[in-house]
């Protein structure tokens, strides 16, 4: 008896997800691909090129800045008009176009649905359920809080990573601009890259894993918790700045012991490699590949 192998393939997430994906379902395995990883491109990878345009691979075809802005500029235009306008995921474009621009903005920080529906005229339902949708397309993740309450006023709103540092540039309008070393989108880049990072390759490995984020107030957080199976959790503080000391790794000295076994690090551009207490305080590169 033959056996047939079918691929679905296509840029609708949404569509294959909802709609003849689902009549495979226990006979269909779901693959994604992401942008390429750091060791994907090996040699080719350089960080202030990647937190400024991305790591689409059709990136890496053009060799001006000028280039690659234009494409990331056609990218977004074309994929929202394929993606959102032609199937009509959105009846209401306008809202969702200002959204966009809001959520761009607010890459990496705490979703705060009230105030991004004041922005676009809108309700926070509307707004959650736009945020929903970027999920379905790919466009992101949500990150939520970590669910194990260690204190009572910790934050419990999850925040959102938009799947490539270039797009987001692109639909905050600033991948036209220079990104300034030290500055505060530079810093919030850094963070979506080594997130992303992190949810690709864990992704691409096929093991069941979860990540989350810590927050008691705005001195105190982990950036990332990730969890996997009998692994002890990986408890990560993320820093751009390429000197650091005991002072970056204040979250986790005050509550990575609140995590049993847990394995801390405190993840930089600092090429030296350092020892705070529990917490290893060592280069972004070594730490992904030791982490993974």
């Amino acid at each position: 008896e033959k056996q047939f192998k079918f691929a679905l393939t296509g840029s609708s997430a949404r569509k294959l997800k909802r709609g003849a994906a689902n009549l495979l379902a226990g006979r269909a395995f779901v693959y994604n691909l992401f942008p390429l990883t750091v060791s994907e491109l090996q040699e080719s990878f350089v960080l202030d090129e990647a937190l400024k345009f991305g790591t689409l691979p059709e990136i890496f075809t053009f060799q001006t800045s000028a280039d690659k802005a234009r494409f990331l500029k056609a990218y977004t235009e074309t994929y929202l008009k394929e993606e959102i306008i032609i199937e009509q995921i959105v009846r209401n474009l306008p809202p969702f176009r200002r959204f966009l621009d809001v959520a761009a903005q607010m890459n990496t920080e705490i979703i705060n649905y009230s105030n991004i529906a004041k922005d676009i005229n809108s309700d926070p339902k509307t707004v959650s359920c736009y945020y929903d949708i970027l999920e379905d397309t790919l466009l992101g993740f949500r990150l939520h809080a970590h669910h194990a309450s260690i204190r009572k006023q910790q934050k419990k709103a999850s925040k959102f990573y938009l799947f490539d540092t270039g797009v987001a540039r692109a639909l905050a309008g600033q991948v036209d601009y220079d990104l300034i070393p030290k500055s505060f989108e530079y810093g919030q880049l850094f963070e979506a890259f080594i997130i992303n990072e992190f949810f690709r390759r864990l992704t691409y490995q096929e093991k069941q894993f979860k990540l989350s984020y810590l927050r008691v107030n705005e001195d105190l957080e982990i950036d990332l918790i990730i969890e996997r199976g009998d692994f002890p959790p990986a408890l990560i503080e993320i820093k751009s700045s390429s000197k650091v000391d005991e002072r970056h790794a204040k979250g986790l000295l005050t509550w990575g012991s609140d995590f049993k076994l847990s394995k801390q690090y405190l993840i930089s551009n600092d090429p030296d490699t350092k020892q705070f207490s529990s917490v290893l305080a060592c280069h972004w590169s070594r730490a992904i590949e030791e982490i993974t």
